[in-house]
């Protein structure tokens, strides 16, 4: 069993930028997929980014593309999401998952833990 806490949340204003931290427990991580899912109020829990286990493969949803970067560190047993240039419809609890397989999913059902969130909050 593996456990995710998520930190880095808060409030910035529209343009700001926020670092999210995912820690994972377990000597497993170094093969699981990772990913960054989020879920606005009102709204289903959708992907945002995720990584392979070697940090050499990522995907992005299309809209945050070039303004989000995920990476990882395996030793530290962490992932990181890096989000800039940040947008008001960018609010939501930001969730990190992982994949018990090394591979990338972008289905939420393809993620086996996830993590309690971290609100990310966009002012105008």
């Amino acid at each position: 069993q593996v456990q995710l806490v998520e930190s880095g949340g808060g409030l910035v204003q529209a343009g700001g930028s926020l670092r999210l931290s995912c820690s994972a427990s377990g000597r497993s991580f170094s093969t699981y997929g990772m990913g960054w899912f989020r879920q606005a109020p009102g709204k289903e829990r959708e992907f945002v980014a995720a990584i392979s286990w070697s940090g050499d493969t990522t995907r992005y949803k299309d809209t945050v593309r070039g303004r989000f970067t995920i990476s990882r560190d395996n030793a530290k047993n962490t992932v990181y999401q890096q989000m800039s240039s940040l947008k008001p419809e960018d609010t939501a609890v930001d969730y990190c998952a992982a994949r018990a397989v090394p591979f990338i999913t972008t289905t939420p059902d393809g993620m086996d833990y996830w993590g309690k969130g971290t609100l990310v909050t966009v002012s105008s």
